[in-house]
């Protein structure tokens, strides 16, 4: 071997060679690579028995289980259970999340395009649905996926009414391709049911926003082709699933463009989406021709609009002509993409010369928030005078903000990083971690240092700087420790907040990654949604439990009205409530269990909650029971089973059910109904009995209509869904009414005798817990 390589661990050749004195084998002479392997062995060696590192290392490994621990009971009680992502799955609900968005339409209705209303309002029924009414969103990916076009989201929708039938072309995301191809749905009954129809335009490109007119007698189509590049018109050859190229109008990246007939020329309107930043959806352009075909003319004031994002430059759907006034469907982009729309009206529109003013939209704005199917934004909007004089609308709406995903995953990866930070924290102070850096990587570490390394280091000024920083960081634990003493109780408590804090920073990245996107969303059923009535009786000794409960329900995406029944006491305003759904206080007569079942001509939906004001569970549970009931509407469909049996009888708890593995009772204190076939049965003049003894006893009004349901049938009368969690707010506010349960048990079981007496018994019936409903045995 030559001067300057490696002999032995303690033995050299010359220039340098050997171990230095300190037991290591590196010099300068050596080939990088070998220097650093042998520099890493040493500073291996100082990291393992140097400052407790293991001890360090399984201390914060630990701290992670423990946490991670807690964060899983936290998502086992607030996220949705297993069973109700399974029943949201079979509904047709299991759309995959999209970072652009779960975007859905709607249909609105008017009298004129400023008095649109959503079809809930106009009272439109589907039995076979069991929708009573129907309500929006009537087009999802749901429904694309289940028609057998499998989509992440639909948006972007325009109408082309032709005749009776009214057909819908919008944007539908692929979920095998993640590009937007263009879909078309067709309706006979005026925009309530939608047959999807398939796919119309599908480009090696993305396409959205498709503009849909008639030109001359032939169909058209000027779908967004921004990608490619080109403004693009297409053709129908068999409307509405073929179409071919007619014509590249325009070789510019437009988006969102339309073209109308206004006082004698054609105009073309449409943003150039090659901007960035602020003004990326504020730029707006004019064009016109004698033929929507082309050539296209500049306006001389081009662009229009070169601003912000928010005043609505970038076009938000189909222009219109009402009274012989243009108007054009803007969209406001500032706090996100696509975030409302706003409607314009054209005063001046020339070669030269272009001028608009804002006008109300006159759409009510979502209240629900993420709750609704366009509660974060609403970005496009085509209305259309039909036939009969009556004014249709479709918009798209979506639940969550544009890239909320993407968002919230960084957030959930930035407070899991914090969480790190807060173990190492806790270590320092309870000493288990000696040193925050490896005492090896700071310019002070332990240890001599070899000639190669000390030149190495002064060579490398970054090297040194990063050192310099990480032996002041190693100062920081003894200053710690100094500071915080552990074993008093003051240090304790201060440990003991510090691991708090740890506790809610990783329940805050487990909800934010894995939470979803925090919405209650309705079930889909037989392609229609729907809405119900929340009917409640109290009185004012239970004022409290009342205003949490309205603010609470009032949110759910499915319901449509607050009936409360006033038994008793000076009845509140409905202002008095902070509800976002309208609240009716129906003050009754006289004191009595049987109002709650009463004959009720303004409530305006079939299905009817009955919900005692003292019961509190997620919106979900809810809208899960909400869709079993429209399953099985001649059926008493609630969250409190009981089984009924022996001899002689005698009222259990729901323990008592679950032991047996079978009930053959709900409760309806917290039960869905159908309010006409419900409230017929009990006022009719064979429950008159039965009534007086509800009266008699002021008890056992839910066991009457029980077995009113199963004197009319010998079919299965009752269905129970399992609630995630259920919480008595009575128990908090001391307003309970049936504080006595041996005394409320005693007096059921005698109305169960006499009520078997009266219309038949209930113990030949006995129904098992289904699985895929209430997740027994899940």
């Amino acid at each position: 071997m030559g001067s300057g390589q490696v002999v032995g661990p303690a033995g050299g050749g010359g220039g340098g060679g050997g171990d230095n004195g300190d037991g290591r084998c590196c010099d300068m002479s050596l080939k990088c690579s070998c220097r650093w392997k042998c520099e890493h062995q040493h500073y291996r060696g100082l990291f393992l028995n140097g400052g407790g590192s293991y001890k360090g290392l399984v201390f914060f490994l630990g701290c992670f289980v423990v946490l991670g621990s807690i964060a899983t009971l936290y998502a086992w009680l607030a996220f949705t259970p297993p069973y109700a992502v399974a029943a949201r799955a079979a509904a047709g609900g299991g759309c995959r999340e999209d970072n652009e968005g779960s975007w859905s339409i709607g249909v609105f209705y008017g009298d004129s395009p400023f008095s649109l209303k959503p079809i809930e309002a106009m009272n439109i029924w589907r039995d076979e649905s069991a929708a009573w009414p129907v309500a929006n969103p009537v087009v999802t990916c749901a429904s694309t996926s289940e028609a057998g076009f499998p989509s992440n989201f639909v948006a972007d929708p325009f109408l082309y009414v032709q005749g009776d039938a009214i057909y819908l072309f919008y944007e539908m995301k692929n979920l095998i391709t993640m590009q937007g191809d263009i879909a078309v749905s067709r309706s006979v009954d005026k925009g309530a049911t939608w047959q999807q129809l398939g796919i119309a335009l599908d480009e090696d490109w993305h396409l959205s926003y498709p503009y849909v007119f008639n030109y001359h007698g032939q169909i058209y189509m000027m779908p967004e082709s921004s990608e490619k590049g080109q403004l693009r018109v297409y053709r129908a050859l068999d409307f509405p699933l073929q179409w071919k190229l007619e014509k590249v109008v325009m070789k510019k990246p437009m988006v969102d463009s339309f073209v109308i007939n206004h006082k004698g020329k054609f105009w073309l309107f449409g943003s150039d989406h090659s901007s960035f930043g602020s003004k990326k959806n504020g730029q707006l352009e004019i064009w016109y021709s004698d033929s929507p075909l082309g050539p296209w003319k500049p306006h001389k004031k081009n662009p229009v609009y070169n601003t912000y994002r928010s005043v609505g430059a970038r076009n938000g759907g189909r222009p219109f002509i009402h009274d012989g006034i243009l108007y054009r469907v803007g969209q406001d982009c500032g706090e996100t993409y696509g975030r409302r729309v706003r409607l314009f009206k054209v005063e001046v529109l020339t070669q030269d010369e272009f001028k608009e003013v804002e006008v109300p939209l006159g759409v009510e704005e979502p209240k629900k928030g993420r709750n609704a199917w366009n509660g974060a934004r609403y970005h496009h909007l085509d209305v259309q005078q039909l036939p009969s004089g009556e004014w249709i609308g479709v918009m798209d709406g979506d639940r969550v903000p544009s890239g909320y995903s993407v968002r919230r995953f960084i957030l959930g990866c930035a407070s899991i990083a914090a969480v790190a930070v807060i173990v190492i924290l806790i270590g320092v102070l309870l000493g288990a971690v000696k040193c925050i850096v490896p005492l090896n990587w700071s310019s002070h570490g332990l240890g001599k240092k070899s000639n190669a390394f000390l030149v190495w280091g002064r060579s490398n000024m970054l090297s040194s700087k990063v050192r310099r920083f990480c032996s002041r960081l190693n100062r920081v634990p003894p200053f710690l420790r100094g500071w915080v003493k552990v074993n008093t109780r003051v240090g304790r408590c201060v440990v003991a907040f510090i691991f708090a804090i740890g506790v809610v920073l990783m329940c805050t990245g487990v909800h934010y990654i894995y939470g979803g996107n925090g919405a209650d969303e309705p079930y889909l059923w037989k392609g229609h949604y729907s809405q119900f009535t929340l009917l409640t009786m109290t009185y004012d000794a239970r004022i409290w439990n009342l205003k949490m409960y309205v603010k609470h329900y009032s949110r759910c995406s499915s319901v449509k009205e607050i009936v409360v029944v006033w038994n008793k006491g000076v009845p509140p305003n409905s202002s008095d409530f902070d509800s976002v759904v309208p609240v009716r206080i129906r003050v009754e007569a006289r004191n009595s269990l049987n109002n709650r079942f009463r004959m009720d001509p303004l409530i305006k939906t079939r299905a009817v909650l009955e919900l005692d004001d003292d019961i509190m569970m997620t919106c979900d549970d809810v809208e899960r029971g909400f869709k079993v009931w429209r399953e099985h509407p001649d059926r008493i469909v609630g969250f409190y089973p009981r089984l009924i049996n022996g001899n002689p009888l005698k009222y259990r708890a729901e323990r008592y059910a679950r032991k047996h593995e079978g009930y053959n009772m709900i409760l309806t204190g917290a039960a869905f109904i159908d309010s006409q076939l419900a409230f017929q049965k009990y006022y009719s003049p064979q429950a008159r009995l039965g009534r007086e003894l509800v009266d008699e006893y002021f008890n056992c009004e839910d066991v009457l209509l029980n077995y009113l349901y199963a004197n009319a049938s010998s079919s299965r009368t009752v269905e129970y869904v399992k609630p995630a969690w259920a919480i008595d707010t009575s128990k908090f506010s001391g307003a309970a009414i049936s504080r006595n349960t041996k005394v409320h048990y005693r007096i059921r079981s005698n109305c169960l005798a006499k009520f078997s007496q009266m219309y038949g018994g209930l113990a030949g019936r006995k129904w098992a817990f289904d699985a895929r409903k209430d997740g027994w045995d899940v």
